[in-house]
């Protein structure tokens, strides 16, 4: 079994020269609300679930975005209530959150 059963993390990279990048699209705000939530809900911890942040991921196009291991799933958000979605359905049940999956051929 692994430490966590899950991690999330989320871009957070900010780019100076212009180009978009996931922390211009209110990426930290959906990070601290993820925090917050998988604390409140008792999720965090050994055998729970990490929030983490990350730097680029990569997928700048489709952003801001996150992925949960090791389960491999992008998701795109747009506000509170996609992070609590996402907190509710996947991080806590195991079930993924189909309208918010980045699709495969977003990229940079």
């Amino acid at each position: 079994m692994s430490y966590f059963q899950r991690h999330i993390f989320f871009c957070l990279n900010q780019r100076d020269n212009g180009e978009n990048s996931c922390a211009q699209h209110g990426a930290q705000a959906g990070f601290d609300h993820c925090k917050s939530r998988v604390k409140k809900l008792g999720l965090a911890g050994p055998g729970g679930v990490r929030v983490n942040k990350a730097g680029c991921l990569d997928r700048c196009a489709g952003g801001p975005v996150a992925v949960v291991y090791p389960d491999a799933v992008w998701y795109s958000f747009v506000d509170n209530s996609d992070i609590d979605e996402i907190v509710e359905s996947h991080l806590k049940n195991g079930e993924v959150v189909e309208r918010l999956v980045l699709p495969a051929n977003i990229g940079k």
